[in-house]
């Protein structure tokens, strides 16, 4: 027995509705969605000396809202992740260095000044404007990561780099709305390249 359902040309038209109805309420999500992610514009590991370094220049897209809630006092945190894995074929990459630097940005209303702090080593850094704050977090030079000879000079590797923003860290009232709403979507993609030994 086979059921036949008819759709009357009133359903249809409402059906049509919702749904383009629910196509302009998520437009402004899917719009949003990269303009506002970090961006890894340079990186790279070279060898100086007997220690592999690591640099990397990015750029800080900050939204509307995350920008709103600096300004109120939200401390922002974005991790910058830093991986080195040894390639294989057969099976998965060994991941032989997985390395993160944290930075914190908070707005003092009271001093009318921006504070960078690095979490991993306490480093503290004051500046009158944002520009300079998030200039500061942009540029990373010469971070040594691993020493020549732990490396097999006959094996290939690949580096990696991303820049997560931590929607954890955030207030709690903050955080469901975070994870939602695209202008909260400030992390990277990912950055490969092959390591020149």
């Amino acid at each position: 027995m086979v059921f036949i359902m008819r759709v009357s040309g009133r359903s249809k038209r409402f059906r049509s509705i919702f749904y383009n109805t629910l196509l302009m309420c998520l437009l402004p999500f899917f719009c949003y969605a990269d303009q506002f992610a970090a961006e890894v514009t340079q990186a790279e590991i070279k060898l100086q000396g007997q220690s592999y370094v690591f640099s990397t220049n990015i750029v800080y897209n900050l939204s509307e809202k995350a920008n709103d809630a600096l300004q109120n006092g939200v401390p922002l945190f974005w991790n910058l992740q830093v991986k080195l894995q040894q390639q294989r074929k057969f099976i998965w990459n060994k991941t032989l260095l997985d390395a993160e630097i944290r930075y914190r940005i908070q707005y003092h209303a009271l001093l009318n000044m921006y504070r960078v702090i690095n979490e991993g080593n306490g480093d503290v850094y004051n500046f009158s404007t944002l520009s300079a704050a998030l200039d500061l977090m942009s540029v990373v030079i010469d971070i040594p990561l691993m020493v020549r000879n732990e490396l097999d000079p006959k094996k290939h590797y690949l580096c990696a780099v991303k820049v997560n923003f931590d929607r954890d860290a955030l207030p709690l009232p903050l955080r469901p709305i975070a994870y939602i709403d695209p202008q909260w979507y400030l992390s990277s993609d990912w950055t490969l390249w092959p390591l020149k030994k």
